[in-house]
C-alpha cells in the first residue's frame, strides 16, 4: 500500500489571495499530474504570512475563507489539499490548517500554541485551540501540528495516541543565521516520542524584513534525515509512503546539500531585497554610492536581486570626498554593470551654508555643518526616486544603525536597508566571500566585483579632513564585540567587561546603544539574519534613562 504526497515549498504575498489561491490551484494540478493523494502548502500559505494585524480585519479574514472554500470546489476531482489561512469560528479567529478534499473543506486543524517571542506575537492576533484531531486521507492517517505546536511535544504525542501515523507540519519559520539544526532538533524530538515519519514543510520568501527559508525536510521514524530541499528557492517535491507490517515509512528522498552561513546570510539579502521590490511593485532601484564598503555590497546585493540594468549609483562628493573613494566608486559601478550618475554637492552645501550663516555666527563649526552634507545627498537622492520611480536603498550596517553612527533623514533616507542586521566586521568577510563565488540565482557578474582597495581602506564618513570611523568609535572589532553582547546576547555590563572589554568602553557604547533608539524607530527595514535583529526581535523604548550600572 503506498501513498504520495507532494509537497510546495512555494513562495506567497501578504494580502494578495487572489495570486496565492492560484499559486495553490496550479500546484494541485502538478500534484493531480502525478497522482498524488494529496497536496500540502505551508502556514497562512492562502494568505501570506505574517499578517500581523491585518489578518484582524473581519473583511480580510472573510476574503479569506471564501477564496479557500472556492479552492476546494473547484478542486474536486483530484488530490487533497492542505493549506493555511485564517479561520473565523463567529466568535474568534484562529490560525488554521484546512483540509480540502471531494469540493469541500473536510477538516480545519486549528494553532494552539501561539508563538509569542521575537518576531511573533500571535497571542495578541489569535485564539489558541483546546485540542485537534488527526484526518484520514485515502489509506493513511495525519496529524498536522502547525509550526510552533510542533514545537511542544503534548501536541505531537496526544495526535499520535488518536491515531496519527504520519506528522504533516506546515510552517511559516522565517531565517536567521544557522537555523536549521535547531529545527531538526525538535523535530527529531517529536519522531522519537511518537514513532512515526515527520514531514516539516516550511515556505520560502521575503516579508518585510523577515525571510522564508524553506529548506523543507522529511525524517522516518528512526530520526533519520531521508528528505531535504534547497534554501531559498521554491520547489516541489512528491514525497512517497508504504505500508509495510502496518507502519508507514518513507520510500524515497533526495537531501540537497544547504550552503554554510556566508551563503545563506547573502542569499537571504539577496531574496528579501527581490521580493520587497516585487511585492511592493518596485522595479527598479538608487543608491548612493560613497566609495565604501557598505555602499558597494549593498550595490552588489542590489544587483545580484535585479540585474544591473535596474540599479543606479549616485557618486555625491564634497570636497572631503578623496580621490581614492572617487575611483573605487566608479570602479565598483563599472564593475557591477549598473548606471551610474556623479552629482557633486559643493554648490548646494555652499548655498545651505550661507543661508543658515546669520543663525550660525559666533558658534564654533562642528557635526551640525557635517550634517549638512549627508542630509542634502538624502534629499537629492530622494529628489531622483521620486523623479525616476526608483526605490532608495540606505547602506548602514548593524554597528552604524546600534550606535547612531548615521545621519537621520540624511543617509538613513530610503526605503530599504539589506545589510541592517549585518555588523561591519561581516560585510568585510561578506565581501570577500561574493568577490569568490557565484551562483546561478545572482543576476550580478562573477568576479571581484568589489574592488579590494575598497575592503582594505580604513572605513570613514569623509566629511571633514582626513576623518576615520575610529575617531568616534572603538576600533569595529572591539565595537561589534561589545555589541553582540549588548544586543544578540542580552549580556550585562559586567559580562562583557569580564570577556576582556575595558568598561569605559562598554559603558560608551552602552549610551550610544540606547540614544540612538530614536533613529531606528525612524530607520527603513532591513533583512532579518539574527535573532537579535532591530525591529520585531528588539523592542526597546525611545524614551529610556535606565543604564545597568552593574
Amino acid at each position: 500500500m503506498t501513498f504520495r504526497l507532494t509537497l510546495a515549498q512555494l513562495n506567497p504575498t501578504v494580502g494578495a489571495i487572489a495570486a496565492n489561491i492560484q499559486k495553490a490551484r496550479d500546484a494541485w494540478e502538478i500534484a493531480r499530474e502525478a497522482k498524488a493523494h494529496m497536496l500540502a502548502l505551508p502556514e497562512m500559505f492562502a494568505v501570506g504570512y505574517q499578517t500581523q494585524d491585518l489578518v484582524r480585519k473581519p473583511a480580510f479574514y472573510l476574503h479569506a475563507m471564501l477564496a479557500i472554500e472556492g479552492l476546494a470546489e473547484s478542486c474536486a476531482e483530484g488530490p487533497a489539499i492542505g493549506i493555511g489561512g485564517p479561520y473565523f469560528d463567529g466568535t474568534n479567529l484562529f490560525n488554521a490548517y484546512y483540509i480540502l478534499e471531494h469540493g469541500r473543506i473536510a477538516h480545519r486543524i486549528l494553532k494552539s500554541h501561539l508563538p509569542n517571542e521575537t518576531v511573533f506575537d500571535e497571542v495578541r492576533i489569535f485564539e489558541p485551540a483546546r485540542e485537534n484531531r488527526p484526518y484520514k486521507i485515502g489509506p493513511i492517517t495525519i496529524g498536522s501540528p502547525i509550526c510552533e505546536d510542533s514545537w511542544h511535544a503534548g501536541v505531537a504525542e496526544s495526535l499520535a495516541a488518536q491515531g496519527a501515523q504520519i506528522s504533516l507540519v506546515p510552517n511559516g519559520s522565517p531565517y536567521y543565521r544557522n537555523k536549521f539544526p535547531t529545527r531538526l532538533k525538535h523535530m527529531r524530538a517529536r519522531v522519537a516520542a511518537t514513532g512515526t515519519p515527520l514531514i516539516y514543510l516550511n515556505m520560502v520568501g521575503g516579508q518585510d524584513d523577515q525571510v522564508f527559508d524553506g529548506g523543507s525536510f522529511t525524517v522516518d521514524a528512526h530520526g533519520k534525515l531521508v528528505d531535504r530541499m534547497p534554501v531559498f528557492s521554491e520547489e516541489m517535491r512528491h514525497i512517497d509512503f508504504v505500508k509495510t507490517d502496518g507502519k508507514w515509512s518513507v520510500a524515497n528522498g533526495e537531501v540537497s546539500e544547504h550552503p554554510d552561513e556566508w551563503e545563506q546570510d547573502y542569499h537571504a539579502m539577496v531574496l528579501s531585497l527581490r521580493d520587497y521590490m516585487a511585492k511592493t511593485g518596485f522595479k527598479k532601484i538608487l543608491l548612493g554610492m560613497s566609495g565604501g564598503i557598505d555602499s558597494a555590497i549593498v550595490a552588489t546585493i542590489a544587483v545580484d536581486a535585479l540585474g544591473p540594468q535596474n540599479v543606479r549609483c549616485v557618486m555625491l562628493p564634497s570636497e572631503y570626498t578623496s580621490q581614492g573613494s572617487l575611483d573605487d566608486a566608479k570602479e565598483a559601478a563599472e564593475n557591477l554593470g549598473c548606471h551610474y550618475d556623479f552629482v557633486p554637492i559643493a554648490q548646494g552645501r555652499a548655498a545651505i551654508t550661507e543661508t543658515l550663516a546669520p543663525l550660525f555666527q559666533g558658534f564654533e563649526a562642528g557635526l551640525a555643518e557635517e550634517n549638512i552634507q549627508s542630509r542634502l545627498r538624502g534629499l537629492l537622492l530622494m529628489a531622483m526616486s521620486n523623479k525616476f520611480g526608483e526605490m532608495l536603498l540606505t547602506t548602514g550596517n548593524k554597528s552604524e544603525v546600534a550606535v547612531g553612527y548615521a545621519t537621520i533623514y540624511g543617509d538613513m533616507a530610503g526605503g530599504y536597508n539589506p545589510i541592517k542586521d549585518m555588523y561591519k566586521t561581516r560585510v568585510f568577510e561578506q565581501c570577500r566571500w561574493r568577490n569568490a563565488q557565484h551562483r546561478d540565482w545572482m543576476m550580478g557578474p562573477k568576479g571581484a566585483v568589489i574592488p579590494v582597495s575598497i575592503i582594505d581602506k580604513p572605513p570613514s564618513a569623509e566629511l571633514r579632513p582626513d576623518q576615520k570611523d575610529e575617531d568616534s568609535l572603538p576600533p569595529y572589532e572591539v565595537l561589534d564585540a561589545i555589541l553582540t553582547g549588548l544586543v544578540d546576547n542580552d549580556l550585562s555590563v559586567a559580562e562583557i567587561v569580564a570577556q576582556g572589554h575595558a568598561r569605559e568602553t562598554v559603558k560608551k557604547v552602552e549610551h550610544l546603544l540606547y540614544i540612538s533608539e530614536y533613529k531606528r524607530f525612524q530607520s527603513a527595514p532591513g533583512t532579518r539574519l539574527t535573532k537579535g535583529a532591530f525591529w520585531l526581535d528588539r523592542r526597546y523604548p525611545i524614551v529610556n534613562r535606565w543604564r545597568d550600572e552593574g
